[in-house]
């Protein structure tokens, strides 16, 4: 591999795990920079998924202490990622990507506007809980059905084509808890490393030859360093900067899977 493209994948990877620490999407830098130097669509989704759990790793880690007290719920959530991971690592496997893929720019732009729409969506919730008598952080079963299987499908998405899964986590959560955008941001780490745990697994297990594992590995490196600072970082900003982010980046994202 030449030089200049190690320099590339790493800066890339770099960028990529501060941006998932954040936000999610860093797939959409990196996916992108190695189809540009080359790589095959598919090998690049599945280097990418190998390399980035690095990444995803340090990010999760970095927000540790906003995990607290949400695992009466995660232990819900987990099961419905995992099972969703393995779902679409299957069909990335044998379907064309282009049945999935002309989705996705769609699920992200309903993402986005759940990120945006997400305080209001809580108030509107907030009034309701209060109107019947209940406390606003009760969520009723409904609610954790919905939950679910929105966690599900995002799974499926995930283990698919990883890019803005992390968005897509924060709209969902967003429009369904109680919950401050630096602890949903903190359980979409959590849940975006096991899919793209379980999606590395079973791309190795299956498709161990259509992997680079020179460019799974330098993402790999390159991430695993940006993860700890998007988490360091990324815990200071406020809740409005937070969202400002996350749409700034789902916009570049958006404009990014419509143009490679």
């Amino acid at each position: 591999m030449p030089v200049s493209h190690i320099v590339l994948i790493v800066l890339a990877s770099l960028a990529a795990g501060a941006i998932n620490a954040l936000v999610g999407s860093g797939t959409l830098i990196t996916f992108p920079t190695l189809v540009a130097l080359g790589f095959a669509p598919v090998t690049s989704t599945m280097s990418n998924a190998v390399g980035l759990v690095a990444g995803s790793a340090s990010g999760t880690w970095g927000y540790r202490a906003e995990l607290s007290g949400q695992w009466d719920r995660l232990r819900w959530q987990i099961p419905a990622s995992l099972t969703g991971a393995a779902l679409g690592a299957f069909l990335l496997l044998h379907l064309p990507e282009k049945v999935f893929a002309q989705v996705v720019p769609v699920l992200l732009v309903l993402a986005l506007a759940l990120v945006v729409l997400g305080p209001r969506i809580q108030a509107w919730a907030r009034r309701r809980a209060e109107e019947a008598g209940r406390s606003a952080e009760h969520i009723t079963p409904a609610r954790m059905t919905a939950l679910v299987v929105g966690t599900f499908a995002v799974g499926v998405y995930g283990g698919y084509f990883t890019a803005a899964q992390g968005i897509l986590l924060v709209g969902v959560m967003g429009a369904l808890l109680p919950e401050s955008v630096q602890r949903m941001n903190a359980a979409k780490n959590l849940l975006a490393l096991l899919v793209n745990l379980v999606a590395a697994v079973g791309y190795t297990l299956v498709a161990f030859d259509r992997i680079s594992w020179p460019a799974a590995g330098l993402i790999a490196a390159g991430s695993l360093v940006g993860g700890f600072v998007g988490a360091r970082y990324g815990r200071r900003l406020s809740p409005n900067a937070l969202r400002a982010t996350i749409v700034v980046v789902g916009l570049i994202g958006l404009y990014r899977l419509l143009t490679v």
